[in-house]
């Protein structure tokens, strides 16, 4: 949704004692006074392909958004990308969509950044510092699905670190630690010169502001920072720059990066601050001069891209829900929020800390201050859609299809599910894959199982080719990942969250039958925020605070936060009975995979 929204102004005279009636009347008409300038909050979002940038008025609504592709460079299990490539994406898009919805520069009064949870090395110049085989020095990130520190990981999670109590007992490879480790090992000289590790939100905001202060949401979410050492320290509404508290030096020793500890963590961070907290002076002259901006704009302590999407989302309920102080106190820690993109983020949070094996968290103020944040998550779920429809035979001609009607190939995918449903007369569509089932896990099992060594698996293949074949495969990694998201809710609920309620953004939920699917998989309703683009509003709103807009983030939230359609599971009985038969056949194929997994070991022995 592109173009400008203009506001209708209030404006007032005031009569001077000494000026007559008739004169200040023929000055009024004589001359107008200006229009005021919009106060337009702008959020940034760096995901896994683009730079995205979109400009949102008082009321959290979109005036325009813009794009800009980054490159990625991927081989084997690594995956890197460029911190020069990604600055001027962000610059190409914020111009890009200030003009489309003809606002200047000045118009824009804060700023926020979101990014995936990738790993940028830079020197103390803050130049580009190699993380790849290669040499290359562009390449200096280590994508977040970057998979090359598996070894790492697991050497990591024999120490049993107490720090690891807080991430569901054990870190994963995409999390910042085991690839710290694997550069440590692998390419001493990038190790040495490296100045600043950085999360890349954070890198986003020291780029613009020059600020090095990192935020409670990378720190603790990524980089095993215990964020509740600052419980008592201080609180949302008098945050500062606050010295480092959190790490835990012997955590950091044992594991071999104890050289990170140098300097009050100098190269990790020796201050961090909860999200949306000012940042140094706001933008720099030089950063406001290549985006367009002021100098000077606030800037807001970051998120990584997910979070950001849970506070762009996590208070769109129905307006008669909002204005009950129960749900406005409780029921917040029953909503659990899906951001679904490239992969799936499942994010709630309580006033109490929940320990649950396998999913990451408890985490302190990493998503909305003074909150512990429960985070899931799947590794690949839109990766893996396009990866099942790309791969197969029948997908050239029905993208051709599919681009002659000016709709997406899962559009067309929906409708053609829809027509075989009709052909066979089956009750419902999502009985047709009786005899197809999918175990979604092609890059591993984040949530709940963390095993990064999970594969994905599909029992029902023929060798029928057709376009209806991979209707039905789609259809059934579809469901594959709905069941993985009902494992996930069914296992925090055990352990002590009551989530009822899901709340979904990113660009899945375009698409009808995933929503649909996951509803009528977890029994819980869904609901859609107003504006679609939850990520980049999550982003602005934390300019916003740091502008001083609102007072908090929460505050902030309630207030541009919107509901949009709210789709609820199917009533009919015999849809639940036929979900409840495929996830009982769906957990079991990791069961199966566990013990052929141990019988090939054990031959190799």
């Amino acid at each position: 949704m592109f173009g400008a929204h203009q506001r209708a102004d209030k404006t007032s005279s005031f009569l001077e004692p000494h000026r007559s009636i008739s004169s200040a009347i023929e000055m009024t008409t004589a001359a107008s006074p200006p229009p005021r300038r919009r106060s337009v909050s702008l959020g940034v979002d760096v995901g896994t392909g683009s730079a995205r940038a979109g400009l949102f008025d008082n009321d959290g609504r979109l005036l325009g958004s813009s794009s800009s592709p980054i490159q990625i460079w991927k081989d084997g299990d690594c995956a890197e990308q460029s911190s020069t490539d990604i600055w001027l994406a962000i610059c190409t898009a914020v111009k890009a969509a200030c003009s489309l919805a003809n606002i200047s520069g000045e118009e824009v009064t804060s700023l926020g950044f979101a990014a995936t949870c990738s790993l940028v090395a830079v020197d103390y110049d803050g130049e580009p510092v190699t993380v790849s085989w290669s040499g290359d020095t562009r390449r200096n990130i280590i994508l977040w699905m970057d998979h090359r520190a598996v070894n790492q990981a697991e050497r990591i999670n024999s120490s049993k670190s107490p720090v690891l109590e807080y991430c569901g007992g054990a870190v994963s490879p995409e999390m910042q630690p085991p690839k710290l480790l694997w550069v440590k090992e692998n390419l001493p000289e990038s190790w040495s010169m490296a100045s600043r590790w950085m999360d890349l939100s954070d890198w986003l905001s020291y780029r613009a502001t020059g600020d090095d202060t990192r935020s409670l949401c990378t720190t603790v979410c990524k980089w095993t920072y215990l964020g509740h050492a600052h419980m008592q320290q201080t609180n949302e509404n008098d945050s500062r720059d606050m010295e480092a508290l959190g790490w835990d030096d012997d955590f950091w020793e044992e594991i071999g990066l104890g050289d990170l500890v140098d300097g009050h963590h100098s190269k990790i961070g020796r201050s961090v601050a909860f999200p949306g907290h000012a940042l140094g002076s706001g933008l720099t002259p030089e950063a406001a001069k290549e985006l367009g901006l002021v100098a000077g704009t606030p800037v807001g302590t970051s998120l990584i891209d997910a979070h950001a999407g849970g506070v762009g989302v996590m208070e769109s309920v129905p307006v008669a829900d909002s204005e009950s102080k129960e749900v406005d106190e409780e029921a917040i820690s029953r909503r659990m929020v899906l951001v679904c993109g490239t992969s799936t983020c499942h994010m709630v949070i309580s006033k109490s800390k929940l320990f649950i094996p396998g999913v990451w968290g408890p985490y302190w103020s990493a998503m909305v201050p003074q909150y512990w944040l429960t985070e899931g998550g799947q590794s690949a779920t839109g990766a893996l859609l396009d990866y099942i429809v790309e791969n197969h035979v029948a997908s050239p001609h029905l993208a051709n299809r599919a681009a002659s009607r000016s709709i997406s190939i899962f559009e067309l995918l929906n409708e053609i599910l829809e027509t075989v449903r009709e052909e066979l007369g089956s009750p419902f569509v999502a009985a047709l894959t009786n005899d197809i089932h999918v175990l979604p896990d092609f890059h591993g099992n984040r949530s709940p199982i963390a095993d990064p060594l999970s594969k994905g698996m599909i029992c029902g293949l023929t060798l029928d080719t057709s376009e209806k074949q991979l209707a039905l495969l789609y259809l059934a990694t579809v469901q594959g990942i709905a069941y993985g998201t009902r494992h996930i809710v069914e296992h925090c609920n055990a352990q002590g969250h009551k989530i009822d309620t899901l709340l979904a953004c990113g660009g899945l939920t375009k698409n009808s039958l995933f929503i649909q699917e996951h509803a009528d998989i977890t029994g819980c309703p869904i609901i859609l925020p107003r504006e679609n683009e939850s990520v980049l509003l999550g982003a602005a709103i934390l300019g916003a605070v740091a502008s001083k807009k609102y007072s908090t983030v929460r505050e902030a939230m309630r207030a541009l936060n919107a509901a949009g359609q709210v789709v609820y599971p199917s009533k009919d009985i015999k849809v639940r009975r036929y979900h409840d038969a495929k996830y009982r056949v769906f957990r079991s194929l990791y069961e199966q995979q566990l013990s052929h997994r141990s019988m090939m070991k054990e031959a190799l022995s």
